[in-house]
């Protein structure tokens, strides 16, 4: 997808919603919303399921993919959360603008308050995974033939509309704009975190794993960008590091959805951090249904960062690594 088509769909739905529109439209849009995040899943797991790739290598080496993405992921939660406690205390934020703005008495009650809005979204816990599921099984046993082109006009079509429920989220909490204001530049923390995790994870990984160094690194710091850090690898490594680079990231993507309701309970900032470059596309609205919109700013900055890191670091990382 266009770098710019993101954001031209959050400017769009701010814009449609910017006075305000009737709690009936509202709850359309949520709707179209919440069925476009359904066919996106369905979508994500119609790509795995199809792809001999991911379905022919994961009796082989699907388990070691498994454990460098859930490595990865661990290790950018935990750096998050290390800056989230020291310079970059973004729940902090969030709760301080509400309290001068009257919307809560207390940090308790809006953490109360925050507690209570997370049960509209426990259908989401079942339904996300489900639908990648479903995905995955049709396309391994029943759409194996689909049009490649097919699934990628659907994925961008969903990512177009999410993109622009967002949007109108967005206009409808104006808080977001003074969040992102007063976090300031200590939003570059959260991209810098999740990289750095992501080389801890893919360092741990290898020493553990019997997989090479520079294969379990570059396959973790590819941060959700299967495609490239995939083509990168086989290109200089060979198909089965290729595989671990497309794998490992795929598998990252599965994880953040299966993983939402417990990295939310561990910060804000993890969902994100599991996100990773992800948060830019595929991975945003997902993510956003539980850090709140925010935070969906910050998710999808950061996102964007890393997505633009991804083709910088890898040929560095080759370099570097052998």
């Amino acid at each position: 997808m266009n770098v710019y088509i993101p954001f031209l769909c959050l400017a769009l739905g701010a814009a449609i919603n910017w006075r305000g529109l009737p709690e009936s439209v509202l709850r359309w849009v949520d709707t179209i919303t919440n069925l476009a995040l359904f066919m996106l899943m369905v979508v994500i797991g119609l790509n795995i399921g199809i792809s001999e790739a991911v379905m022919g290598n994961l009796d082989r080496i699907g388990l070691h993919c498994f454990l460098i993405s859930l490595a990865a992921v661990i290790c950018s939660v935990l750096v998050t959360l290390l800056f989230e406690k020291t310079i970059m205390p973004l729940e902090k934020i969030r709760l301080q603008l509400h309290m001068e703005k009257g919307l809560c008495l207390s940090p308790e009650s809006a953490a109360a308050g925050e507690k209570d809005g997370m049960q509209s979204f426990s259908p989401l816990i079942i339904i996300m995974p489900a639908c990648i599921a479903v995905g995955i099984l049709g396309g391994r046993f029943i759409l194996h033939d689909i049009n490649e082109t097919l699934l990628d006009t659907l994925l961008t079509g969903c990512l177009i509309l999410l993109y622009t429920g967002v949007g109108v989220s967005l206009a409808s909490n104006k808080s977001v704009f003074s969040y992102i204001r007063r976090l300031g530049l200590r939003v570059i923390f959260m991209p810098i975190g999740i990289f750095a995790g992501c080389l801890l994870g893919g360092l741990a990984a290898g020493l553990v794993l019997d997989v090479p160094m520079n294969w379990s690194i570059l396959s973790a710091s590819g941060m959700g960008y299967y495609s490239l850090t995939g083509a990168t690898m086989t290109e200089n490594f060979g198909i089965e590091a290729g595989t671990y680079g497309f794998i490992v990231n795929i598998i990252r993507d599965v994880l953040t959805v299966a993983l939402l309701p417990v990295l939310i309970k561990i910060s804000k900032g993890s969902p994100i951090a599991s996100g990773a470059a992800g948060c830019m596309d595929s991975m945003l609205v997902p993510v956003s249904r539980f850090v709140g919109p925010e935070l969906s700013m910050v998710a999808l900055i950061s996102g964007t960062i890393l997505t633009f890191v991804v083709p910088v670091w890898l040929p560095l990382g080759l370099k570097l690594l052998g």
